[in-house]
């Protein structure tokens, strides 16, 4: 008799885009904290722990920003780049999810096709509950939207690198 899945079971939420930018714009707008906060979802901050840096081992934290709960309050994540290369960055993160951010240029014809692969599991069954119930599809909603900010932010700075 097969066994059912694990309560824990690993989820894998993947999306790409085709931005007409060059490969290395895009990859500034994954790695420029500035560029970053144009496309993430307004209600998303990333905050460096130390220095600001998309190098193996920097590390930040993704918090939530809800009016009215204090900083301590708000819900976030720790994360660490854990993968590095010319196109490729993955932030692995510990908080109520667990799991990776891979984000990966590929240069085309026509620009550069961005694939952006979220697995993550979530360990504690009330918070896999709660997401389950309401947020996962608000989740892959976001990913999808956060993706046509970043194919704007990099199709303007493509366009005009000089007045960034």
């Amino acid at each position: 008799m097969p066994q059912p899945a694990p309560k824990t079971a690993a989820r894998c939420y993947e999306n790409s885009i085709q931005i007409d930018a060059s490969a290395t714009t895009v990859e500034r707008c994954l790695t420029d904290l500035e560029l970053m906060h144009r496309w993430l979802n307004p209600a998303l901050k990333c905050r460096p722990i130390g220095d600001w840096s998309t190098d193996i081992g920097a590390r930040s934290r993704f918090t939530i920003e809800i009016p009215l709960l204090s900083s301590s309050l708000r819900p976030g994540l720790q994360s660490t780049v854990v993968e590095r290369s010319p196109g490729t960055i993955v932030w692995e993160f510990q908080g109520f999810f667990h799991g990776r951010d891979r984000w990966e240029c590929h240069p085309n014809e026509i620009g550069t096709t961005l694939v952006n692969q979220f697995r993550f599991d979530i360990p504690n069954p009330l918070v896999r509950f709660g997401f389950d119930t309401f947020a996962a599809q608000l989740t892959q909603s976001d990913m999808q939207a956060q993706l046509r900010r970043l194919k704007a932010v990099a199709e303007r700075v493509d366009v005009a690198p000089a007045r960034i």
